[in-house]
């Protein structure tokens, strides 16, 4: 396995995260109400979805990077709300 696979593997996992990060705080404004917000959130959806894309269209092995990413970005986001909901001053 050489440096650049490794790498591309790296940031098509980070993106992935970014991209489902992104993904649930979209639905969170959305549900929210807040137009502007859930637009930036969609935009950068867009963008971290598309680099992974590219990369992964051209190595079908960087999926697993793509799956792996997607996981941890939207599972490390919906436990980061909940922790931050339970730990809230009523």
């Amino acid at each position: 396995m050489d440096w650049i696979y490794i790498a591309k593997f790296l940031g098509v996992m980070t993106a992935l995260i970014l991209a489902d990060i992104c993904w649930a705080q979209y639905f969170i404004k959305v549900d929210e109400r807040k137009p502007v917000a859930a637009g930036l959130w969609g935009s950068s959806i867009l963008l971290f979805g598309a680099f992974s894309t590219v990369e992964y269209v051209h190595d079908h092995t960087l999926l697993v990077a793509a799956l792996l990413g997607s996981f941890i970005g939207t599972a490390g986001t919906v436990w980061y709300k909940k922790r931050k909901e339970k730990n809230k001053p009523l």
